[in-house]
């Protein structure tokens, strides 16, 4: 059994934040039900679905795998009479979950306020990029948005460069991951309380919330931090640096982990006692760096990694996607994993990074077809005859 199987979802989101939150929930177990438009259901489905490398069956990467693990439901949320079936669905659900702009929800009357209402254990979320309150929730926000709203940007990218968004969409997932947090934590709060509650994710939120102890640091300083490439502000050396091969991390932040790199690599000019301790370090960063990284190029990552690894010096290689997801430590842990389309073919992608030590089950169900579950999902959480679907697909209200 997973931890979340008694939890039914209703996944109305789109694009990435929405379906990552709801992949990790679905993941973990909870009835994770799309609701998708007739026609071309979530918008998503299109992206990169024509594209031979990418796709499967007309089924793109990004709906291949962020809807792993869920059902699809073709409802047409802007009739009266899908509406009212959506508010059925509500009526067994724990939780809806939607990415749209603010104010969506209460023009389609699928806001909080009005599914409290029908159900008042329901817990509902959106991921938004501003939030919705404040004075200017309705700023547009894609994920390079969100890092360039949030600070984090401004501080990535190589010293007196210009600003990098991180490579992965970090604004995009940390709003997935907070909304996560927030639904487990109103589901809890809902069995003290019996009563569920709106959740309201802001992308730029999440994305201050990660720079965390640096903002602290500008509002006791007044300084404004800019980019530092791969380096640390504070520790020496810190950095990646080229080997024969690939590039190398080597992290050192106490005296001790210095003095063990130190008989590792053997560079006599390091040996001062003036580098013996870190405001040393930091005072001569570019001259230890220059002569660490001549040092270093003239062997292999691997064989570093292991001379360093062995008196505990931390370091790490610089991985592309090939070598991170072969790694075996990552394998073992399960985190690739393959998930079958309906048509038979399969493709590994990530796994699930939370593990559970009682309600941790590994599976993976293929990402549905749009509209492939309408008529199960009818009969068996709403108790639909034959008749009354047939009816409802007559009318239009379903697919």
């Amino acid at each position: 059994m997973k931890a979340l199987s008694d939890v039914v979802l209703l996944d109305l989101s789109h694009m990435l934040s929405g379906p990552y939150c709801g992949m990790i929930l679905a993941d973990l177990g909870a009835q994770t039900i799309k609701v998708e438009p007739p026609g071309r259901g979530e918008s998503t489905r299109m992206l990169l679905a024509n594209d031979p490398k990418n796709s499967i069956e007309g089924m793109g990467v990004y709906f291949l795998t962020l809807n792993r693990n869920k059902k699809s439901v073709c409802i047409d949320l802007k009739s009266e009479d899908g509406l009212r079936l959506f508010y059925e669905l509500v009526e067994k659900a724990d939780i809806v979950l939607s990415n749209f702009s603010p104010g969506v929800t209460k023009r389609l009357k699928i806001h909080y306020d009005t599914l409290s209402e029908i159900n008042p254990r329901i817990v509902t979320c959106t991921v938004t990029g501003f939030g919705e309150t404040g004075p200017q929730p309705n700023r547009p926000a894609f994920d390079m948005v969100a890092q360039g709203y949030g600070g984090g940007m401004s501080i990535t990218g190589p010293e007196g460069g210009a600003p990098t968004r991180a490579g992965i969409p970090i604004g995009d997932l940390s709003g997935g991951m907070f909304s996560v947090i927030g639904l487990l934590a109103a589901l809890h709060a809902r069995e003290s309380t019996g009563r569920g509650q709106h959740v309201d994710i802001s992308m730029q939120d999440c994305q201050v919330s990660l720079i965390n102890y640096m903002a602290t640091m500008h509002f006791l300083s007044g300084e404004v931090p800019g980019p530092i490439g791969n380096s640390h502000f504070v520790h020496v050396p810190y950095n990646t640096y080229r080997t024969k091969d690939r590039w190398l991390i080597v992290a050192v932040i106490t005296d001790p982990a210095w003095q063990s790199l130190l008989g590792v690599i053997d560079i006599p000019e390091l040996a001062d006692e003036a580098f013996a301790h870190q405001p040393g370090r930091l005072k001569n960063r570019a001259f230890i760096e220059e002569k660490l990284e001549a040092k270093l190029m003239t062997e292999s990552c691997d064989y570093w990694l292991e001379k360093l690894g062995a008196v505990k010096v931390p370091s790490a290689p610089v991985n592309d996607f090939k070598h991170a997801l072969a790694d075996e430590q990552l394998r073992a842990r399960n985190m690739v994993v393959r998930v079958e389309h309906p048509g038979g073919r399969a493709v590994e992608m990530p796994g699930n990074p939370i593990k559970l030590s009682h309600t941790h089950e590994d599976s993976f169900s293929s990402p549905p077809l749009l509209g492939q579950h309408t008529d199960e999902i009818l009969r068996e959480l709403l108790n639909k005859s034959e008749q009354d679907i047939a009816a409802l697909r007559e009318r239009g209200t379903v697919a």
